[in-house]
């Protein structure tokens, strides 16, 4: 078994499309349209292989569930950057370009050095070793 792909809903593709190509090297695929049920999405592959789906719909989508004692649901993706030195780096561009970092970076209780920001949408995205 392998994770074939991860998907999130945006309103605003283009930003989110550009933000992971800028940033976190995706590739996009074409982007694909359903004009009957007002859908668009795009495919963005990783250099690794892996793959995110983006999607939006002229529907109304619910973007996160309401806050509760236990949360449930998306939490962040990761991405691996190869070093520490990376990681600030990246860190700094990100802010630079007026994205929030959301945690700087550090090292965490298990031993992870990492930090988080958050795309255009406000998702969380770890950047980690």
């Amino acid at each position: 078994m392998r994770i074939e792909h991860v998907a999130i809903w945006t309103q605003d593709l283009q930003a989110l499309k550009e933000f992971y190509c800028k940033w976190f090297q995706a590739e996009a695929g074409p982007k694909y349209a359903n004009e009957v049920k007002g859908f668009e999405s795009y495919f963005l592959t990783f250099p690794s292989g892996a793959r995110l789906e983006l999607m939006r719909t002229g529907l109304e989508v619910e973007q996160t569930p309401e806050p509760t004692k236990t949360p449930a649901g998306y939490a962040h993706i990761a991405f691996s950057t190869g070093s520490e030195i990376k990681v600030d780096s990246l860190t700094e561009q990100l802010r630079e370009a007026g994205y929030t970092v959301f945690d700087e970076p550090r090292r965490t209780g298990d031993g992870y050095y990492e930090s988080v920001v958050l795309d255009p949408d406000g998702n969380r995205v770890e950047i980690t070793v």
